[in-house]
C-alpha cells in the first residue's frame, strides 16, 4: 500500500466511524488509523455478531512497526509500562 493509500484509508476510518459516541469507540478509531498509517496489513476474516450471525469483514492486523509504536506510547518516566494503551472497541 502506498503512502497516499495508507493516508486515504486512515482518513476513511476517521470519517466513517469518528463521530460514533463513546470513548471506547473513539479509541478504536484512533487505533485503526494508527495501524493503517503504519502499514499494518488488512486481512479478510469471519466475525460473529452479537446475535450469533457470522459475517466476513476486513480487519486491520498488527505489524512490528505498530507493536513498537504501542510500546513507545506505553513507556514513560516510570518504565516501559508507565501508561496503558487502549485499542478500543469497534462501533
Amino acid at each position: 500500500m502506498s503512502d497516499a493509500d495508507r493516508i486515504e484509508a486512515a482518513l476513511d476510518v476517521i470519517g466513517r466511524y469518528g463521530q460514533t459516541d463513546g470513548a471506547h469507540h473513539k479509541a478504536w478509531v484512533l487505533d485503526q488509523a494508527v495501524r493503517l498509517l503504519l502499514g499494518c496489513p488488512v486481512v479478510r476474516t469471519t466475525l460473529t455478531a452479537h446475535n450469533g450471525t457470522e459475517f466476513d469483514a476486513d480487519v486491520v492486523d498488527s505489524s512490528p512497526a505498530y507493536r513498537d509504536w504501542v510500546r513507545d506510547m506505553q513507556a514513560g518516566e516510570d518504565g516501559p509500562d508507565t501508561y496503558d494503551y487502549d485499542e478500543g472497541i469497534a462501533p
